[in-house]
């Protein structure tokens, strides 16, 4: 299949060459998607089975397909009356969908949403999108339940269930009639002319231009999560709000920065891609948006210092009653050298350009500053000299 693309500018390696993401990778059945030696993902388009898997893994939503949109999908489901999620009625496969869409399902649909897994044990792509699945609906009903909600996702083999079931019998019915129709037929033809174009050999590799720098530069925030802020919407405030450990949920986080160890280098909210962490007009302060974290680690990664460390908890508060918390402030000055505005982060009056000027410096000629303040020369075999 050749239907598989990439948008550079929303992929967390493009925002900082640190970045360890390779969730893509890890999730591709067919090992076609590697890392280029420009830091983004790579692959061959005549080797993916369009499976979507690194769709429903990608923290920005840099994957797509051409023949599947989750947006689209997300709407059109919402709004029919099938419940039935499948690989062999409405999706490529059941891990193209992220754990946000499987929430946001679940709170909208007034009948409870059923994962179809029938197909799973056969197929031959089971390791590792099977995994990923369940992975996915765990989450997404441990975070329902957390929040209060009665709804859930079911994961369910319909295949096995009795023959004639109502159920079955029209996920086979639409799947057949899928594929006679001349949508089909036409993805068809289309699919075969790419790959006629393209040999099996050849692998798309991809660049950051200056069309995909204006893109990083707005911080956009993925699709997913716009529309789990509008499925929040609609469900109640709980009379408790709970807390769910760090590591049991994988698409956003809280944050706290090591005062001691920050040295406001500015680089987290600059490379930050939805804009969950940013700063003052001074650059005074950071701040942070847990609802706009995608939980990509692109600040971690980047943070010299190690400063950024991650919540051990998850405030569910914030699905509810968003905030914009500070994390962290600074004396800012303008230094007695240049001028300049500099962050003072233990009082002192010159910034460390012109600090590291005048060390260089006093090497060059010699001498050195004493404690007192007073400067002193270096001359070998000679007693100091006090200026």
């Amino acid at each position: 299949m050749a239907g598989l693309s990439f948008e550079p500018a929303k992929c967390v390696r493009a925002v900082t060459k640190f970045s360890e993401c390779t969730s893509c990778v890890e999730a591709c059945p067919v090992d076609t998607v590697v890392m280029a030696e420009n830091n983004l993902p790579s692959f061959v388009p005549a080797e993916c089975v369009e499976c979507g898997g690194c769709m429903g893994v990608c923290p920005g939503e840099a994957f797509g397909l051409e023949s599947f949109s989750a947006t689209e999908f997300f709407f059109e489901f919402a709004a029919s009356d099938e419940t039935l999620l499948s690989c062999r009625l409405n999706l490529p496969c059941i891990a193209a969908l992220g754990t946000e869409h499987l929430i946001s399902l679940a709170i909208v649909k007034e009948e409870t949403p059923v994962v179809d897994t029938g197909h799973c044990g056969d197929c031959p792509y089971k390791d590792p999108l099977y995994s990923l699945i369940e992975k996915s609906v765990e989450e997404a009903n441990h975070i329902l339940d957390a929040c209060g909600s009665e709804k859930v996702i079911l994961l369910k083999d319909v295949a096995a269930e009795p023959e004639g079931s109502q159920e079955a019998d029209a996920a086979d019915r639409r799947s057949f009639l899928k594929a006679l129709s001349l949508k089909g037929a036409v993805e068809a033809k289309r699919e075969f002319e790419t790959l006629v174009e393209l040999s099996e050999e050849e692998k798309r590799v991809h660049e950051i231009d200056l069309v995909a720098l204006a893109k990083i530069r707005q911080k956009e925030v993925p699709d997913r999560r716009k529309i789990l802020f509008t499925a929040l919407k609609r469900l109640p405030k709980p009379p408790i709000y709970h807390t769910v450990a760090e590591g049991e949920i994988s698409f956003v986080s809280q944050k706290f920065i090591e005062a001691e160890t920050c040295t406001n280098c500015q680089m987290c909210y600059r490379i930050c891609p939805t804009g969950a962490l940013s700063s003052d007009s001074k650059m005074s302060r950071i701040y942070f948006d847990a609802m706009l974290c995608i939980k990509c680690r692109a600040c971690h990664d980047t943070c010299e210092p190690d400063a950024i460390k991650l919540q051990p908890v998850f405030e569910l508060k914030e699905f509810f009653e968003p905030t914009q918390r500070l994390l962290a402030s600074f004396t800012i000055r303008n230094c007695d050298e240049c001028g300049l505005s500099f962050t003072s982060l233990h009082g002192e009056s010159v910034c460390r350009r012109c600090a590291q000027e005048e060390e260089e410096a006093f090497e060059l000629w010699g001498v050195e500053e004493g404690e007192d303040g007073t400067v002193r020369f270096r001359k070998a075999g000679k007693k100091d000299e006090t200026v």
